[in-house]
């Protein structure tokens, strides 16, 4: 996705690898490298927030001392990696996280505001970067390390920053994460997340502390915070309803695959069913879903909440089930059974592209309506739920038997 760009300083010229959205211009990003130098990592990195929408800049920071060089986190790399960070001179870092800043923001694909986001060593320059640069919007730093060190700076902070701790971190210590929160406590513009149980570097894929929870929930948040401050906004409960209408309206395999990422997901929690890339999804789509639901298929909205990553959609979903429905009753014949569940669907977006979507139903009452659970001493409903969704003053607790004795007490 990337090109190699030179950025022009007076000391001299260093390069940075380029990523563009897909769009060709967005809000820019100036990327900080770890003590790996711009490697595979950091690349990838860069194109991942390119599919987001911004324009996103790496610039190689440890030009002065060994330009160009791009080592693994493993063996004799991580050693290197190590010796080169000693030998790093920050207060020179931060000047060519500036002089990126103007590059980028002289590009044409650069259009608005510009912020810095880093990881290791690059998330302690992202800290620096709001604090010592002018016209950062926001500052995102993943683990960065020595951040303790620079708190007395924290004042000239005017955009955005955000802080992702790992709460195992060699390199940041109980004492040092201690420090941090204490003196940014309170500051309405900083916002500083630990994340239990993990280590240095739980964001780096493949990494030997990769930890895919923690990682999500971060990218969550500094994408909420980087929309917040410099866009882009996309409308989301349009592009979803686009995307829905291909689905259940016109039946369009194709148009429902291009409202997509080039490589997105889906899962339908209870059954397992979807699939992963474009390949995999389309033969899902194509054979086993889109052409592949009762014809008096109906949703029907209920709420709806919009994220800066987002849409979390609560519906009742309803069908006769008059033919194999092989993504909700994969093997099962049509019983001409009359189906209503309540259904949410957790629906991801990178940049104005959907990514994934994550469908839960509460498959126990399907199958009671369709009549192969026999709901009989079990706790489990069937059109109930549907109908006490709609109306709450329905009786609740009717599947407790010890209900009743709790009256009057």
């Amino acid at each position: 996705m990337g090109q190699t760009i030179q950025i022009q300083t007076p000391e001299g010229s260093f390069s940075g690898y380029l990523a563009t959205p897909a769009a060709g211009k967005g809000p820019g990003i100036v990327l900080c490298q770890e003590i790996f130098g711009v490697n595979a990592t950091m690349r990838q990195v860069a194109d991942y927030y390119a599919e987001e929408g911004y324009t996103v800049l790496v610039p190689d920071l440890f030009w002065r001392i060994a330009p160009g060089i791009e080592l693994t986190d493993r063996g004799e790399d991580f050693q290197r990696a190590l010796g080169l960070y000693q030998q790093f001179d920050e207060a020179a870092g931060v000047q060519d996280v500036g002089a990126a800043l103007e590059a980028l923001r002289a590009r044409p694909e650069c259009v608005g505001q510009t912020g810095v986001l880093g990881f290791c060593l690059g998330g302690k320059l992202a800290y620096l970067a709001a604090c010592r640069l002018p016209d950062v919007a926001c500052a995102v730093a993943y683990y960065g390390v020595g951040i303790e060190h620079a708190l007395g700076e924290a004042a000239n902070v005017r955009g955005r920053l955000v802080l992702h701790i790992a709460e195992k971190d060699g390199f940041c210590p109980p004492q040092a994460q201690a420090a941090i929160r204490a003196a940014l406590a309170g500051r309405e513009n900083i916002e500083v997340y630990v994340y239990a149980g993990v280590d240095h570097a739980f964001a780096r894929t493949g990494g030997e502390h990769f930890d895919k929870p923690s990682a999500l929930m971060a990218h969550q948040r500094s994408i909420a915070a980087l929309r917040g401050e410099m866009g882009p906004h996309y409308d989301f409960s349009a592009l979803w309803d686009k995307h829905c209408e291909y689905e259940f309206a016109t039946r369009d395999v194709d148009a429902t695959m291009a409202t997509m990422v080039p490589q997105p997901y889906v899962n339908h929690i209870p059954t397992m069913t979807g699939g992963v890339g474009y390949a995999q999804l389309r033969r899902f789509y194509q054979h086993h879903f889109v052409h592949s639901n009762p014809p008096d298929t109906t949703l029907i909205p209920l709420s709806r909440t919009v994220g800066a990553t987002q849409i979390v959609d609560e519906m009742l979903f309803c069908f006769t089930h008059s033919c194999e429905i092989d993504w909700m009753l994969p093997g099962v014949p049509p019983t001409g059974k009359r189906v209503e569940i309540p259904l949410i669907a957790i629906v991801k977006f990178r940049g104005d592209k959907l990514y994934h979507e994550h469908i839960y139903w509460d498959q126990a009452s399907v199958l009671v309506q369709i009549g192969k659970l026999d709901p009989a001493g079990l706790p489990v409903a069937g059109v109930e739920t549907a109908r006490k969704l709609l109306d709450e003053t329905l009786p609740s607790n009717t599947l407790m038997a010890r209900w009743q004795q709790s009256e009057g007490k």
